[in-house]
């Protein structure tokens, strides 16, 4: 689902736990090519997923790389090279609550945002 907030994209990711495990849902992805272990959040996504979603085991976001009401950010600290891919941002505070979580997103991020940006910004659908 995309929205639009003032001329700017919006989109909605459902993210859900497969047993210990964080996978966001990207049928579109999957169907392209893709394979779902790159699909799995880890290296500190895992661990703000737990956080965000609490008991549950899914968590719907709205995400953009322009900022809109509500939003908390995902400051990119270091781009990672083409090998790796993706980069490691850092989540201070979701929904004034300090976090100060490093993680890092995967290449997926650039299938998603069209590239691995500056800032994401996200905020949880309620």
């Amino acid at each position: 689902m995309i929205l639009k907030f003032l001329f700017m994209q919006v989109n909605k990711y459902k993210f859900y736990k497969n047993g210990e495990e964080w996978y966001i849902d990207l049928p579109d992805y999957l169907e392209a090519g893709g394979s779902i272990g790159e699909l799995q959040m880890i290296e500190g996504a895992d661990i703000m997923l737990d956080v965000i979603a609490g008991t549950d085991d899914t968590v719907t976001l709205f995400i953009s790389t322009e900022m809109f009401e509500g939003a908390d950010v995902l400051i990119l600290k270091e781009k990672c090279d083409p090998i790796k891919g993706g980069g490691y941002y850092f989540l201070a505070e979701f929904e004034g609550r300090t976090l100060n979580q490093l993680m890092w997103l995967c290449g997926v991020t650039a299938y998603v945002l069209g590239d691995i940006p500056p800032n994401i910004y996200l905020k949880r659908d309620t």
